[in-house]
């Protein structure tokens, strides 16, 4: 059984960001935590934490989800969030016509059979949102959700599911349905008021995707999605200096500690020089690092989970930002011990002093 020591001259352990730590792995497993030195190491980097969590990625490296949902893809998507230290990923399918959904159940349980590396389950946004918040989700095919659609959705068994919905359109009953069948269901592309969360919240709803994004905007007198969620629901958010305002970055990392999800919501520009696509035959494009829609609205992010990481670290700290790349999501989708201890199978990112990923190591 090979044995590699890695160097960390501070090491995200569970008691915080620990300095001069080496962490050894063997056999799948974190076997040795301790104190040591760069001569003492294989590797060495300036900071060894869990490897990310990303739980919003809808493509990359060339690659679309919704264009292109086979095995390969997945695989491929996999391999471009790796570059920025991620290990696992839900794989994002946006609306689109009818039951297409059904593509993307098929390729993910695929790719599970198939132990495609960082696969871990799906993420569908939509179709059941709300028109009024589409963001660049196509219009033509947002619908209400049917008793078909339930069925299809409590029928998929395969991996970690998460849903986003907009939860003033569901069917009564169909949120408790879904997380009674092991659906994980959020938030979002929705106007739903505080009452609607609330009842949302009663049948099981957890959180909020893309937080502040596609939501109505928090009021004296109706602080609806974005009040119910600072109030304690787990949230994703895109940290990349467009979609969200500094100021409610720091904001929903005060309230949200652990609970604070960083998400890349990631295209297919991810790890490409790529500055033009489709998305369902609608012309996007890159303008530096924002990309955009036919009408200007935004179009997903060109996103490296690194990236987010070193921008909220500016924000809310190291040891935050870190937790809101790893532990904080994978505690909300159940991905048990995912931390640096003893025993842990919790894969390795290793980082340079800016936060940028070396490399990820698999425990």
């Amino acid at each position: 059984m090979s044995e590699l020591r890695i160097h960390a001259a501070h090491a995200l352990l569970p008691e915080g960001l620990v300095a001069d730590r080496v962490v050894t792995v063997a056999g799948g497993r974190i076997t040795g935590i301790g104190p040591g030195t760069a001569a003492d190491a294989d590797r060495s980097a300036a900071i060894v934490a869990p490897a990310f969590v990303d739980i919003q990625i809808n493509g990359g490296g060339g690659v679309q989800f919704n264009e292109t949902p086979t095995v390969d893809a997945l695989a491929t998507v996999a391999a471009a969030a790796r570059q920025g230290g991620t290990a696992a990923i839900l794989p994002t399918f946006i609306t689109a016509a009818g039951q297409s959904f059904r593509h993307a159940l098929d390729a993910v349980a695929r790719a599970l059979d198939a132990r495609v590396p960082g696969i871990v389950g799906v993420h569908l946004e939509g179709p059941f949102l709300n028109v009024a918040r589409k963001g660049v989700h196509d219009p033509r095919h947002i619908r209400p959700m049917t008793d078909d659609d339930l069925d299809v959705l409590c029928g998929f068994r395969q991996g970690i599911r998460l849903i986003t919905i907009a939860p003033e359109n569901a069917p009564p009953g169909a949120v408790a349905r879904l997380t009674a069948a092991g659906w994980i269901v959020f938030a979002g592309h929705t106007v739903a008021s505080w009452e609607d969360m609330a009842r949302a919240r009663d049948e099981g709803l957890s959180g909020v995707t893309h937080l502040y994004n596609a939501m109505e905007p928090l009021a004296g007198r109706a602080p609806g999605v974005i009040g119910q969620a600072l109030a304690g629901l787990y949230a994703g958010i895109i940290a990349d200096g467009i979609h969200v305002h500094e100021g409610n970055l720091a904001l929903a990392a005060r309230c949200l500690p652990d609970r604070l999800c960083l998400v890349t919501d990631a295209m297919l520009t991810l790890g490409t020089d790529i500055d033009a696509f489709e998305i369902d035959g609608r012309p996007m494009r890159r303008e530096g690092g924002r990309l955009v829609g036919p009408d200007g609205q935004l179009a997903g992010a060109h996103l490296a989970m690194d990236e987010a990481v070193a921008r909220m670290a500016g924000i809310a700290g190291a040891r935050a930002a870190l937790d809101m790349a790893a532990g904080n999501p994978a505690r909300c989708i159940g991905l048990t011990d995912w931390a640096i201890r003893e025993g842990a199978a919790t894969p390795l990112v290793l980082l340079d002093a800016t936060f940028r990923a070396q490399d990820v190591i698999a425990a």
